[in-house]
């Protein structure tokens, strides 16, 4: 391989970041939630990293799921958007996934379907997301609805949170509330605690915790958190410098002209581009270590390239090694200066970047 740009999955963190979400509710079981390809780090290799831990995995859809079977990952699956067309349910009982069930349309398919086995259900409740579930109101009689079918083993109601990461929205508790409310007076388990509730919220974490951007070593929040400080990166991203240029004072670097200086500097060219899936909204002063020395890029990100200030490291070089992100460098950090979360960094890495697993 001559072009250096890897990404090294750091699997013994990933086993780490799950035990610690675990830790934070030892009485809870947790769903490992490996969708969009375990966030960009290959959900295949993740999930059997975890096999030996994880009580269940989380995917999107049963594509993902399938892919998890074919692996040979006997875990149940929890498919986080349900099923999208009712011949999917009976593959949905042999394979032992467990649905959500968002709306009127899966509820009538589940109510018509003929399966070989009975399945658990994850009862979206729209608690204040608004983007999938039953209305509070309505979840009563969907649960009647639910034990009363034959299609169904179990009912576990779940919700999603819009704010666990702004605690001082107010918003949490308000939908902490209204499923609790609804939890209690039905008798079931829940599910309702993403990796900020897992972190934040113990109020919120029941029956089942579904760990996600924290099993990859990422924090979702803004502010300093005491759990956030125990994770370990998953994925270093790195590359090399293949140029070096003297760039006088006034001249311009890349695309647009964007970046100019009153002094002399020394730029790097770094193989590594939104064509990879580094951001292109990356601005000038965007961190980046070479060498182990931390610098910043200059100018705009392209396809292939981007370009970093060498001014005050004499040493690197042509080769010099490249650290965009990962255990000396978080992610997060990086987001900040892309004006964006580290889910999105992660998730867009594209396949011509090689993963090599740890």
């Amino acid at each position: 391989m001559s072009r250096k740009v890897r990404a090294d999955i750091h699997l013994d963190a990933i086993v780490h970041n799950y035990r610690l979400a675990r830790a934070q509710a030892p009485g809870a079981s947790a769903v490992a939630v490996v969708k969009a390809n375990a966030y960009g780090h290959g959900a295949v290799p993740v999930a059997r990293a975890l096999a030996a831990e994880a009580d269940a995995f989380g995917v999107a859809c049963i594509e993902e799921a399938l892919e998890l079977r074919a692996a040979g990952l006997a875990q149940p699956v929890v498919l986080l958007e349900g099923f999208f067309d009712a011949d999917e349910l009976p593959v949905i009982a042999r394979q032992g996934f467990w649905p959500a069930v968002h709306s009127e349309h899966q509820l009538s398919w589940l109510e018509q379907a003929d399966l070989p086995a009975a399945i658990p259900v994850w009862l979206k409740v729209d608690t204040g997301m608004h983007r999938l579930g039953f209305d509070p109101e309505a979840v009563p009689a969907v649960v009647e609805r639910l034990r009363a079918c034959a299609a169904v083993s179990e009912v576990l109601l779940m919700t999603h949170f819009a704010c666990s990461d702004e605690p001082e929205k107010g918003m949490t508790e308000h939908q902490l509330a209204r499923i609790s409310t609804l939890v209690e007076a039905l008798e079931t388990g829940a599910s309702m605690s993403n990796s900020a509730a897992v972190m934040a919220w113990p109020a919120a974490h029941y029956q089942w915790l579904r760990p996600g951007i924290m099993l990859y070593g990422a924090t979702p929040f803004e502010h300093a958190d005491p759990v956030a400080e125990g994770l370990q990166a998953a994925m270093t991203l790195s590359s090399e410098i293949i140029a070096v240029r003297e760039v006088p004072a006034g001249e311009s670097v890349g695309y647009g002209a964007t970046f100019s200086s009153e002094h002399p500097v020394r730029v790097g060219t770094v193989a590594m581009g939104y064509g990879d899936g580094y951001s292109r909204h990356a601005r000038t002063g965007t961190p980046v270590l070479v060498d182990g020395q931390r610098t910043r890029l200059v100018g705009r990100v392209s396809m292939d390239m981007l370009t970093v200030d060498l001014t005050d490291l004499p040493h690197a070089g042509v080769g010099s090694r490249v650290e965009l992100w990962g255990r000396q460098l978080p992610v997060s950090e990086v987001a900040r200066w892309c004006d964006t979360i580290p889910y999105t960094l992660l998730t867009c890495l594209t396949p011509r970047v090689p993963r090599s697993y740890e």
